[in-house]
């Protein structure tokens, strides 16, 4: 791959419709070389012996047993509610349905 340079940062600035001042554009071009050549190691470094990952340390499940404890009846759950319609709670009306 071609090294990054002051012209391919100012073409690349006119197709975003960026404004560089010609600072900006030198500073982003070394910025911009140092981002290719670690991506570069990084594709040298990755054999097809290495796999894939997705994260940098193994996941592991942290989640407990899906274990039924203690339930409400309807009418417990419904104690607390301030209105309640035929053993549901009874909420006002959002949609206007004509």
């Amino acid at each position: 791959m071609a090294a990054i340079n002051r012209d391919d940062v100012a073409h690349l600035a006119r197709l975003a419709h960026i404004e560089m001042s010609a600072e900006e554009l030198d500073r982003m071009a070394g910025e911009l070389a140092v981002i290719v050549e670690s991506v570069k190691s990084v594709s040298e470094a990755a054999g097809d012996d290495v796999p894939a990952t997705s994260h940098p340390i193994p996941l592991t499940n942290v989640f407990r047993e899906d274990v039924v404890g203690h339930t409400f009846t309807a009418e417990q759950a419904l104690s607390g509610a301030p209105d309640s319609f035929e053993g549901r709670f009874k909420v006002p009306a959002i949609l206007d349905e004509d």
